[in-house]
Order: structure tokens, then C-alpha cells, then sequence
């Protein structure tokens, strides 16, 4: 009895009503956008990396990171006192706050609002006690990692390391803080988290414009007057070095912004993002 062969693909027959030469079609294949299961898969795999990363590497690559992003704050005052103020100001401004989430996220620093994504998607693709672990570990040492980064960038800011000029403008941009506080900042930390999260996922799409990309999106948070739990904490760290704010008041910033984030990355985009290719994977 004579073997039958498989189904042709459909999907490939279609594309093949237009002939190319194999030139052509390798021109095709360059220039097509990566599927949302291939986004996907190489978002997962980085967080994979992540979590089996060392307690130490990932607690001095955080603490690097919160350091790092103190330059968000420290670009943000600079536009503060080294342009004249305009209607132009919020948007020079934006551009000075994305300035440490360009050097966080090219380096390959460990920023906790991007493992909000990353470390998510395996424990969505696989969910168990282990992968659950594996991702609060991650969570906690990196989150800890950056508080202490942002608390070094604020003590070396506020005693000494800075000009007078630049470290009262430190604590004029940092008084944000204050309105961050309980459920509007706890609303505010949404859009954060979704923004970061969107960087994440589309960076692996994108070639040659990277800069860009960091710059427009989490420019964004500051434009838009949300809250970033990270880059909010050296803010929050300066006040409390100069004496504008409390410990309750540092926590009620702190803790709603941080569950903010987490729902905006992890809950609502990391979610979704992992729900649009799980048909896709469970076939495979």
C-alpha cells in the first residue's frame, strides 16, 4: 500500500502563490517580524538565565543597577538647573530620567521591575512550588540589591559628592515621592510596571534602535507622572538623607509603588503576554 504524504502546510502554500527566488526569500525572512511565540520564547529563556544566576551575581548586578539608575535622577536635576524653564521642561526632563534605565538595561544589570516579566514567563509557561521559589528568590535579592545601590547613589549625592547647586536640585525633583503615596501611588506604579515590561518584550524585536526605544518608553513614567519603584527609591532615600521625609512616609511610597509594579508587569502585561502563545506552546 503506497504511503500517503503529510498535508501540505497551509499557511505555506498561501505564501508560495507569489514566487521568489531563493534570494528574495531570504530577504522576506530577514525583514519579517519575530512571532509573538518567538518574543516569547527568547523573554522566557533570558529569565530562565536569570534565575539560575547566583545569589551573588545577582546581588551585586542589582546593587550596580540601583546605582546605575540614581543617573535618572541625577539627569532629571541636571535638566532642572542647566536649562532655562519653558513649557519644554517636563519633556528635557523625561530625557534626563531615562538616562540610568539606558545604562540598566544595556548593561544587562538586574533591575527588579524587568524580572517582572522575565522571571515570570517560566513560572507561567511551567507553573510549580519550584519555579514559584525560583522567582521570589530572584525578587528578593534583586529588589534588596537595588535599594542598596539607590541608597549609595543617594548618600554619596547628599553628602558631598555633588555640588550644593545639584544636590538641592536632587531633592526638588525628588519631592515626587510625597505624591506617591497609599493607592495613587499604588495606581501610579501600573503604568510603570506595564511600561518596563513592554521594554522587555519588545527589545528582542528591535535592531539598531535599542536607545531609542529605553528613552521614549520609560521617559514616559516620568512624563506621565508615574512611579517607579527602583528609580523612586533614590528619590525616596534623598528626602530621607535630607530630612523632607519620614520612615512612615517612606513606606507609604515604597510599599504600594512596589505592588503597583508588580501587578502592572507581572500580573497584567507578563500574564496576557504568556496568554496569547499558550495555545501555541501546549500544541507543540
Amino acid at each position: 500500500m503506497a504511503e500517503t504524504s503529510p498535508p501540505a502546510d497551509p499557511a505555506t502554500e498561501e505564501e508560495r502563490k507569489v514566487a521568489l527566488d531563493p534570494e528574495q526569500e531570504e530577504v522576506v525572512d530577514d525583514r519579517r517580524a519575530a512571532s509573538a511565540l518567538v518574543v516569547h520564547e527568547v523573554v522566557r529563556r533570558q529569565g530562565i538565565e536569570e534565575l539560575d544566576r547566583p545569589a551573588a551575581s545577582l546581588m551585586w548586578s542589582g546593587i550596580t543597577a540601583g546605582i546605575a539608575i540614581g543617573l535618572s535622577l541625577l539627569g532629571k536635576a541636571l535638566m532642572e538647573t542647566a536649562v532655562p524653564p519653558g513649557a519644554w521642561t517636563p519633556l528635557l526632563q523625561s530625557l534626563g530620567y531615562s538616562v540610568g534605565f539606558v545604562v540598566v538595561i544595556l548593561g544587562r544589570m538586574q533591575l527588579f521591575t524587568e524580572s517582572t516579566l522575565s522571571a515570570v514567563l517560566p513560572l507561567a509557561t511551567d507553573p510549580s512550588g519550584r519555579n514559584l521559589a525560583r522567582t521570589l528568590r530572584l525578587w528578593g535579592i534583586v529588589l534588596f540589591a537595588n535599594l542598596i545601590g539607590t541608597l549609595a547613589f543617594a548618600g554619596f549625592a547628599m553628602f558631598g559628592g555633588l555640588g550644593a547647586e545639584q544636590a538641592a536640585a536632587l531633592v526638588e525633583v525628588s519631592a515626587v515621592v510625597t505624591k506617591h503615596v497609599g493607592m495613587h501611588g499604588f495606581l501610579a506604579g501600573i503604568p510603570s510596571g506595564i511600561l518596563l515590561a513592554s521594554v522587555v518584550w519588545t527589545l528582542p524585536s528591535v535592531e539598531g534602535q535599542k536607545v531609542t526605544l529605553i528613552v521614549l518608553l520609560t521617559g514616559l513614567i516620568d512624563l506621565g507622572g508615574f512611579a517607579h519603584v527602583v528609580a523612586g527609591s533614590a528619590e525616596m532615600w534623598v528626602l530621607l538623607l535630607h530630612g523632607d521625609l519620614g520612615p512612615g512616609g517612606a513606606l507609604a511610597f515604597f510599599f504600594p509603588v512596589l505592588f503597583g509594579n508588580i501587578v502592572g508587569g507581572s500580573v497584567l502585561f507578563a500574564l496576557l503576554a504568556h496568554a496569547q502563545v499558550r495555545t501555541e506552546i501546549e500544541e507543540r
